[in-house]
């Protein structure tokens, strides 16, 4: 037997007709709101530190001069 191109289906030939069958044997398919809002609880701690390091000639300078601060 020889394939003809008027035998061949097309791909969206096909995906429509498994949608379709899909679709009547399924049943009904409902969409709803929901009755109360819906709550998304989120806990977040965000924490920063700074660390700093002075080397010994400016940390000097700042201690005789602590009042410029």
């Amino acid at each position: 037997m020889t394939v003809t191109r008027d035998m061949k289906l097309e791909p969206r030939a096909t995906l429509l007709g498994t949608v379709a069958m899909a679709m009547l044997l399924s049943g009904c398919v409902t969409v709803e709101a929901p009755d109360k809002p819906i709550v998304i609880n989120l806990n977040i701690n965000i924490k920063q530190e700074v660390v700093y390091r002075l080397d010994g000639e400016a940390k000097a300078l700042i201690d005789e001069q602590g009042g410029i601060f």
